[in-house]
């Protein structure tokens, strides 16, 4: 059974810094290509970040030079540190993996993704 579990959302203020874990079982994650994604209130779900097995990294143009997306294979960990947040970063954001032999252009489409963790909260608020 495969099972992601993000953690280390809050409340932090504007400028400030958070880390996002995502815990996953049931995948070797060396053979997958992973992801976060992010759905503000009343927004449709969108793409932030992913991490290929072949070490590649992609953001989306909002969080390029504050975001770093990276992954730790031997403990099966994916993680997003988030730099000088905004309020416009509020958001459920959300770990997925990658299906199996998708393409680089469909990597930031979210049909493309298999396995979906709960979400964490993040608020960037004074």
């Amino acid at each position: 059974q495969v099972e992601l579990v993000e953690s280390g959302g809050g409340l932090v203020q504007p400028g400030g810094s958070l880390r996002l874990s995502c815990e996953i079982s049931g995948l070797t994650l060396r053979s997958r290509s992973m992801a976060w994604f992010r759905q503000a209130p009343g927004k449709e779900r969108g793409f932030v970040a992913a991490t290929r097995n072949s070490g590649h990294s992609y953001y989306t143009d909002s969080v390029k030079g504050r975001f770093t997306i990276s992954r730790e294979n031997a403990k099966n960990m994916v993680y997003l540190q988030m730099n000088n947040l905004k309020p416009d970063d509020t958001a459920i954001y959300y770990c997925a993996a990658l299906r199996p032999t998708t393409i680089l252009s469909e990597i930031r489409t979210e049909s493309r993704y298999d396995y979906w963790g709960q979400g964490t909260q993040v608020t960037v608020s004074t």
